[in-house]
């Protein structure tokens, strides 16, 4: 018989800690950022990043602006240790950017570690040790004191291996993994064990690391466990406290922006969120939701479509079509009332404005998109999204109540093919319903003379394919026209448009007739023209034909 779910799991212990500050913070500042892609995110992966593309991957993550990037764990593997002295030997390394590498806390891998780090300027030897109760038991068989003991051991072994090596910048990184998953009281006990030995100061930078190897619970349990531990550290002052954040609940961003308001400094994590099991701390995801506060993250990801290419091709994973920020679909709306609050949002958006366009926390071209598909067409959309896409693709939006009428046209048209509208399909369906209906009138030309008691109007015009040649006169260019057509229709609605600036400029005129005044009988048509008279003939003449013959297909 299986366990019921309360004998065979247990929740998360409290994390003994009082009067908590950290709900009360606010982060105001980007945390000292470490992509471990290369290592975390690569010992993830199906198949191993190859030298070439790793060595491609590394040139990204220093373009978009880390400077510290954890590239290996040497003594691992050979290829792990080669590409370490790749970088390294074929100066690869700009300055400002630090190696990291991992170790375990024996002395064989230590060693390893820093020959493969020989004659480079800085790195962060990261050293780690795992210390959960069920680590301690299934994995190791030691008590606690054992593990402080092989701990200071790691790090003396550390210590002594960097003063050999004064040419280069070092720093110090310990990390207890499992930390969500340690008592409060150990991790805090061999974190200071390590350091006693370490001795953090100005000239001895150390990172004291507290990951979620597994988040075991939710992101208020991690600021907890983070906040308790700041508290108590003895030499909080002197280190750098990083937190790595794994996603086995789903909450690894939240998690990482509760540890900074609970102390934290740094932070490591991947591009999307790649790492075991459910991945690591999306950076992508948390600089962004940073950039959206209005503070600067540091890092640039002004061409995320071009980093997701790279990516997926590198790594052979693909980003989720709802991937935060990243997402193919994520700025786009399918539902009328979204495309219609994002429309007007964008219509009010100023330059020098705070952002505040509803239903799009960030600005689509801060991260490389235009607007062509933020607003997305199918059954479910409405007037607003059809009047932005006409407007995108077109450079125009008509007259609410002929938008009215063309959205229903829309509906029924992405209803009749069965999904979305592909770009172009909005301004298309436009022009043939309303620019260039099928009907039995064509304008071939007009001369307009005006004079003291209005204007004179000629137009050649074919009608069911016959030359027709008429004049009228009127107080405007409409007026005289319908008079000169001598048919039962009279303008109920006129408005015009610019569609374009500069000298190329050219007019579009939208014009609602009814017939013998009635309002239930109303046709809308629509001109272009390179004058705003030409245009508005236009506009009667399909606004006739539409009253003829009106299709809606």
């Amino acid at each position: 018989m299986e366990c019921s779910a309360a004998v065979k799991y247990r929740p998360a212990p409290a994390v003994p800690l009082t009067l908590r500050k950290w709900p009360e913070q606010v982060i105001t500042r980007a945390p000292q950022w470490c992509a471990v892609d290369l290592r975390d995110g690569n010992q993830a992966l199906p198949s191993p990043l190859e030298p070439t593309i790793k060595r491609q991957f590394f040139q990204r993550l220093v373009a978009l602006g880390f400077r510290q990037i954890e590239i290996s764990f040497p003594a691992a593997s050979q290829p792990e240790f080669d590409f370490t002295r790749s970088l390294i030997e074929e100066h690869l390394v700009p300055p400002g950017v630090t190696l990291q590498v991992l170790t375990q806390a024996r002395d064989a891998i230590i060693d390893r570690t820093f020959e493969a780090l020989h004659g480079t300027e800085s790195a962060i030897v990261h050293l780690y040790l795992s210390t959960s109760p069920a680590q301690r038991r299934l994995v190791f068989g030691k008590s606690r004191e054992e593990m402080i003991a092989m701990a200071r051991q790691g790090a003396e072994r550390v210590g002594r291996q960097a003063e050999s090596r004064p040419e280069t910048a070092w720093t110090f990184e310990f990390s207890p993994e499992s930390f969500s998953n340690t008592e409060p009281e150990f991790a805090l006990a061999i974190a200071e064990a390590v350091c006693d030995v370490w001795k953090p100061g100005p000239d001895r930078p150390v990172i004291l690391n507290l990951p979620a190897t597994v988040e075991s619970a939710s992101p208020n349990h991690y600021a907890d466990q983070v906040e308790w531990f700041c508290r108590r550290f003895s030499r909080r002052g002197e280190v750098t406290i990083s937190v790595h954040p794994h996603n086995d609940r789903g909450t690894a961003v939240a998690a990482a922006e509760l540890a900074l308001l609970a102390g934290a400094d740094r932070v490591e994590g991947t591009l999307f969120g790649n790492g075991e099991r459910t991945g690591n701390v999306d950076l992508i995801t948390l600089a962004l939701n940073l950039r959206s506060q209005g503070i600067d993250p540091g890092l640039d990801f002004s061409r995320l479509d071009e980093l997701a290419e790279c990516y997926q091709s590198w790594c052979g994973l693909p980003v989720h079509p709802r991937h935060p920020y990243a997402g193919e679909l994520v700025y786009t709306a399918f539902s009328g009332s979204h495309q219609d609050a994002i429309r007007k949002g964008m219509a009010a958006q100023r330059p020098d404005q705070p952002w505040q366009v509803p239903y799009l926390p960030l600005d689509p071209a801060d991260v490389g998109r235009d607007y062509a598909a933020v607003v997305r067409i199918n059954s479910q959309s409405g007037k607003g999204g059809a009047a932005f896409r006409l407007e995108r693709e077109r450079g125009f939006a008509p007259p609410a109540g002929l938008m009215r009428e063309f959205a229903q046209a829309v509906q029924r048209h992405s209803e009749a093919v069965g999904g979305e509208l592909p770009p172009g399909a909005v301004g298309d369906l436009f022009s043939r319903l309303y620019f260039h209906p099928p009907g039995p009138f064509a304008l071939n030309g007009f001369h307009l003379l005006e004079g003291p008691e209005g204007v004179i109007l000629r137009a050649d015009l074919t009608r069911q394919g016959e030359p027709w040649s008429v004049e009228g006169r009127g107080n405007g260019p409409i007026d005289a026209f319908l008079d000169a057509l001598s048919l039962p229709w009279r303008v109920s609605g006129f408005e015009e448009r610019a569609i374009e600036s500069g000298n190329d400029a050219r007019a579009a005129a939208f014009v609602r007739l009814e017939r013998d005044g009635n309002p239930c009988a109303a046709c809308w048509g629509a001109g272009v023209g390179e004058s705003i008279v030409a245009a508005s003939l236009r506009a009667v003449t399909a606004a006739l034909n539409r009253g003829n013959f009106v299709t809606d297909s």
